[in-house]
C-alpha cells in the first residue's frame, strides 16, 4: 500500500488502495432488526484471520472508510465497517455538518452501535475471522466509540481512537462519556489526538490521561498521542486537514498497536 498522490490529482488526494489480493465488497449484515449495509476486506483465501472493526467518521462508510478497510486488509486483518445509522438516514445525502449531526447523529444511541458491532464479530467469525483476536478502530464519532466499545466488550482485545470526543458526545441520547468509562476499559486503547483540534481541547484530553493512569491494567496500558501541528481528521486524506506525516506515524503506530496485542 502506498500513501502517495495518485498521478494528475491536486493535493489533497484521496488515497486509494487496490484490491488485489483481497477479497472486499459490500454485504447486507444480518442484525437484531433485520440487515444494515457493510463493507469489507480480508486477505484472498486466508483463515483465522485477526478482526478489526472499523467505526465510520460522522460522513458514514463512504470510500475513504473503505479503502481502510482494505488498507487493514493488506497488513492481514479481517476489517469491517457497518453502516451504524442507516436506521437514522442517509449520510452521504448531506453537506450541512451541523444539520447532519441534528438530523441523523444525535439520533444514534450507544446501545444501537454496541448491537451493530457485536453484529460484525459474529459476521466475521462465520467469514474467516478469529473472534478471539477483536481489534476496534475508529475517526471522529469513531473515535470516542473505539472506547465506549472497548469498555463495552470484553471480547474487545485492543482498540486504536483517532480524534474522537472524550468529555462529550453528539446530543441528548448520549448518557456516558470516554471519560466515564475508560478506567474500566476491557482492551488497551491508542488514543492519537490533534493539538490543534478545536473539537477535542487539550484539557479534556489530558483528563483521559488521569482518568487511564487510575484505572485497571487495561487503562494504564493506554496510550495517547497528540500530534502538536494536526487538526482534526489528519488523516483523513480525502479532506484539506489531511497532514501526511502524522497520518503515516500514526497508521504505523496503529499497525503496532494491533500486532503486539491481536
Amino acid at each position: 500500500m502506498s500513501f502517495a498522490p495518485a498521478a494528475g490529482q491536486p493535493t489533497p488526494t484521496t488515497i486509494h488502495t487496490d484490491s488485489e489480493g483481497l477479497e472486499q465488497g459490500g454485504i447486507d449484515l444480518p442484525v437484531h432488526d433485520g440487515t444494515i449495509f457493510a463493507y469489507y476486506a480480508a486477505p484472498l483465501g486466508k483463515k483465522d484471520l485477526p478482526v478489526v472493526l472499523v467505526i465510520q467518521e460522522i460522513f458514514g462508510v463512504h470510500e475513504h472508510i473503505k479503502d481502510i478497510c482494505r488498507r487493514l486488509a493488506k497488513a492481514g486483518y479481517l476489517a469491517i465497517a457497518a453502516d451504524l445509522y442507516q436506521r437514522q438516514g442517509d449520510a452521504s445525502q448531506y453537506t450541512d455538518i451541523p444539520k447532519l449531526i441534528s438530523d441523523i447523529v444525535a439520533k444514534v444511541p450507544d446501545e444501537q452501535v454496541y448491537a451493530d458491532l457485536n453484529a460484525c464479530i459474529e459476521w466475521a467469525g462465520q467469514h474467516g475471522g478469529d473472534t478471539s483476536r477483536v481489534g476496534v478502530t475508529g475517526f471522529c464519532w469513531g473515535g470516542r466509540l473505539t472506547w465506549m466499545y472497548a469498555a463495552h466488550n470484553p471480547t474487545v482485545k485492543a482498540g486504536v481512537a483517532w480524534y474522537g470526543k472524550v468529555a462529550a458526545g453528539h446530543g441528548p441520547l448520549i448518557k456516558q462519556m470516554v471519560v466515564d468509562v475508560a478506567a474500566n476499559t476491557h482492551a488497551p486503547v491508542l488514543g492519537l489526538y490533534a493539538g490543534q483540534d478545536a473539537s477535542i481541547p487539550l484539557d479534556t484530553v489530558q483528563a483521559l490521561r488521569s482518568v487511564l493512569a487510575n484505572g485497571n491494567e487495561a487503562a494504564r496500558a493506554s496510550e495517547i498521542v497528540i500530534y502538536p501541528e494536526a487538526n482534526h481528521g489528519f488523516l483523513a486524506d480525502y479532506r484539506p486537514m489531511y497532514r501526511e506525516a502524522d497520518a503515516r506515524d500514526g497508521w504505523q503506530r496503529m499497525l503496532t498497536w494491533f500486532e503486539r496485542y491481536l
